[in-house]
């Protein structure tokens, strides 16, 4: 049977290495470097399989995604990105795509899934049926992931697809890396994004107050019980219950929390009928469960019912790519609510934000710099904006040797830091041949903030 490949790609280079390499092992591959002549092949001849970028000339690959899913709804499509957040990878799946892939990919993995796709529709003519996709519900109330990293873009990708379940989710990762933010994602994008999003922290609660606001309870049930009071279970209906920091939950809760994922049903604290219920449940926890398995803390049944689908949030020290990234956006966030003009960061302080360990994670950075906006007098963040904790940790050596014997001549900080930013512009346009772009590229920052810099300390770009 003859499998007719259609490739999207403006890039030159990488439209030719698709071709030859999937050429090697299909009949037919067939390029375009735009969506409207993309759709107009389509309508001359059949295609198996259409591979296309995301960021074309003229009409974007998403949008093509639509009109071809309307026009030929068996069309198998699969997107390829370099910004893979939630909402690519979500409306890349509503819209019809059959999958989607990160650029840059590894060209095995490209293979294998363009095979795997291929599969599916030989299965599909054959008359085998396939499991249809869940169709997602709209909300505007999502939640919003910023990435540039690549293992937060795979995560993007894994959070698109346990959206359209119904599965339990168990995610995964340090104090302050997103957990709560990845379960409303994964609600906000999910078919019960109508219903609510009830979050409880178990280890904010002690053991009896947690019970009866999980279970609820029934009038005179306990002293002090003068009404009946309905539980997060019940409250979860058609909804998602989200329990933070699961791992703290005393093993009598385990117990009874298993028995209502097994049966779907509970009973109120005081009361002897059962109660049905139909939530989704999300667990976090920033502890090993499976240490706390070993050592009697936490039970293994319950450990498999809730990792049916794991998530792992790295930590920030390992999204280098995303430090930058969340630091703008926290400081837009924050100069709108405190009535400030937007804020841009000094080279200096891009250095020493990328260069901090950052142990509380996406939480501390966004602490730190609420507190650089609010300290800031001038257009820029600079590092002596910043909390102290975060200057001490800087990597001083960093520093340029005669930049740090001034300190001897009574100068200022703030007159030490603009000449060590000169000194780096300096040495990032002789580094980059005086090209203007790479060089604000290189050191973080935005080409507007590097030509305010090249004129403020009157630099001469005499450098190529």
């Amino acid at each position: 049977m003859t499998e007719k490949i259609l490739i999207v790609e403006d890039e030159l280079n990488l439209r030719k290495l698709l071709s030859i390499i999937l050429s090697q092992e299909h009949d037919q591959v067939i390029t375009v470097d735009n969506a409207e002549e993309a759709m107009s092949i389509i309508q001359q001849q059949p295609i198996d399989l259409i591979l296309m970028d995301n960021r074309l000339p003229g009409m974007s690959g998403l949008e093509a995604l639509k009109q071809i899913k309307e026009a030929d709804p068996d069309i198998f499509i699969i997107l390829m990105t370099a910004y893979a957040g939630v909402d690519t990878a979500v409306e890349a799946l509503k819209h019809g795509a059959i999958d989607y892939i990160v650029k840059p990919f590894d060209l095995n993995d490209l293979k294998a899934l363009v095979k795997r796709t291929l599969e599916l529709g030989k299965a599909k003519k054959q008359g085998i049926n396939l499991s249809p996709k869940i169709e997602l519900s709209t909300s505007d109330n999502k939640g919003h992931i910023l990435t540039n990293s690549p293992n937060m873009m795979e995560l993007c990708r894994n959070i698109a697809k346990v959206s359209q379940t119904k599965t339990t989710v168990l995610i995964t990762g340090e104090s302050g890396t997103g957990k709560e933010l990845v379960a409303k994602t994964i609600h906000y994008y999910s078919t019960r994004s109508t219903g609510p999003f009830i979050k409880v922290n178990c280890g904010a609660l002690p053991e009896t107050l947690l019970e009866s606001t999980l279970f609820g309870h029934e009038k005179g049930s306990f002293t002090g019980a003068y009404q009946r009071q309905k539980g997060l279970f019940e409250r979860a209906h058609l909804g998602t219950l989200f329990l933070d920091e699961v791992a703290e939950m005393s093993t009598n809760l385990q117990v009874k929390l298993l028995r209502v994922i097994q049966e779907k049903e509970f009973e109120p604290i005081g009361g002897n009928k059962p109660i049905k219920t139909d939530f989704r449940l999300i667990a976090a926890t920033n502890r090993s469960l499976q240490d706390m398995i070993s050592s009697g803390e936490f039970r293994q049944d319950l450990f498999y019912r809730l990792n049916v689908m794991g998530l792992s949030l790295p930590p920030l020290r390992d999204r280098t790519n995303d430090v930058m990234l969340l630091a703008r956006y926290f400081a837009n966030q924050f100069c709108h609510e405190n009535n400030k003009e937007l804020l841009d960061f000094s080279i200096s302080a891009v250095e020493v934000l990328n260069q901090y360990h950052w142990p509380g994670n996406v939480r501390e950075l966004s602490n730190a710099i609420e507190h650089a906006v609010i300290m800031s007098n001038g257009l820029f963040i600079y590092p002596q904006d910043l909390p102290e904790h975060i200057l001490t940790h800087h990597k001083t050596p960093a520093f340029n040797p005669d930049f740090a014997e001034t300190e001897q001549h009574g100068v200022t900080l703030k007159d030490k830091v603009k000449n060590y930013e000169k000194e780096l512009i300096i040495n990032e346009l002789k580094r980059n041949h005086g090209h203007r772009e790479n060089t604000a590229k290189s050191l973080g920052i935005s080409k507007r903030t590097l030509l305010y810099k090249i004129q403020e300390y009157e630099i001469v770009e005499t450098i190529v």
